[in-house]
């Protein structure tokens, strides 16, 4: 059996006791209360040192780009998020100076205040030497295709850095609309991990396709996980938008191929993964295990599950070392 030569997870979380304190006292994300906060997954989170490692060497993964897990600085005040934004990217710089060849990070970025999260991105690029950042859907009711933050993808471009949407939490008023009527738990496991997370991630990259974020700026390259938050496994009916469209340079399908990439977020099923292949290509997925979450470990959560759902993938020899640790080098830089 071929086997992949390194492996990369892509979507690997972390925090701050700080960034995690000011989300439980300013609100605006139940998953902070009811999830990351809770003992065990808070330890999980901030620790970057000898336990991740080992957690790291016993899946089979080589190297891990960290990102500040959901939902960021995005639901704080600007005057808070700016410098728990800053303060959390120079963590994340130190985490990837300690261990260079474990890790690499993403930048989280300080949304409600757009133009110092453009600033962010920049500084964290070139004087940190990270590789991107991760933004969720929206900050308060703005999705990220608002004009305010072109600032932001504007200067992703300017660096030629790629943005990873994360899901965040849909707009209460939809939660309460769509992803309510049942016990707490099933409330707010609908709205997000379960499926709203997944159907409001898809939509802002859309939001983007159709606000004409690629025709500005063309190289521009987002990533989406969970094999493309439903867009990726939909972009054949999707593609319908570009009938009619008097806007757009190209047709939506051809921006989903051209400028998206995927990971498994965690959810390590080969049938998707086929499917994320079939519409994108070889080139554009990635490995992604979602820690420390974990994700949908299914038979792959085992000693070495990282590693053996890229080895037993139904893939080439050469398409298992893309999607085990080629394809995030190109994209990332690494």
């Amino acid at each position: 059996m071929a086997r992949a030569q390194r492996v990369i997870g892509v979507e690997e979380h972390t925090w701050t006791a700080d960034l995690r304190d000011a989300l439980l006292r300013f609100g605006g994300d139940d998953t902070v209360n009811l999830l990351s906060s809770r003992e065990q997954t808070d330890h999980r989170l901030r620790e970057v040192g000898e336990e991740r490692l080992a957690r790291m060497d016993a899946a089979g993964v080589d190297m891990q780009v960290l990102s500040i897990t959901t939902p960021g600085t995005q639901p704080l005040p600007a005057a808070e998020a700016v410098p728990l934004a800053r303060d959390a990217n120079d963590f994340l710089a130190e985490t990837v100076k300690a261990h260079p060849d474990r890790f690499a990070a993403l930048a989280t970025l300080p949304t409600p205040d757009p133009p110092a999260a453009a600033r962010e991105l920049e500084r964290s690029v070139t004087e940190l030497g990270l590789v991107g950042a991760q933004v969720v859907p929206l900050t308060g009711e703005r999705y990220l295709d608002h004009e305010s933050f072109r600032p932001v993808f504007e200067a992703a471009a300017a660096l030629d850095v790629p943005l990873y949407i994360h899901p965040g939490q849909p707009l209460r008023t939809v939660r309460d609309a769509s992803y309510g009527g049942f016990d707490d738990w099933t409330n707010l496991n609908l709205a997000t991990g379960g499926w709203g997370w997944h159907v409001d991630a898809g939509l802002a990259a859309l939001r983007l396709i159709l606000a004409g974020t690629f025709d500005r700026h063309p190289a521009l390259q987002i990533i989406l996980g969970r094999w493309g938050e439903m867009l990726v496994p939909f972009a054949d009916r999707a593609d319908l938008l570009s009938e009619g469209n008097k806007t757009l340079q190209r047709r939506v399908i051809e921006y989903i191929t051209g400028n998206l990439h995927v990971t498994p977020g965690g959810v390590l099923s080969h049938r998707l993964l086929t499917l994320a292949v079939d519409v994108l290509g070889p080139g554009r997925v990635m490995y992604g295990d979602d820690d420390p979450y974990n994700g949908m470990k299914g038979r792959f959560g085992g000693a070495g599950g990282a590693r053996a759902f890229v080895d037993t993938a139904p893939l080439s020899a050469e398409d298992k070392a893309n999607l085990g640790h080629r394809n995030a080098e190109r994209l990332l830089g690494l």
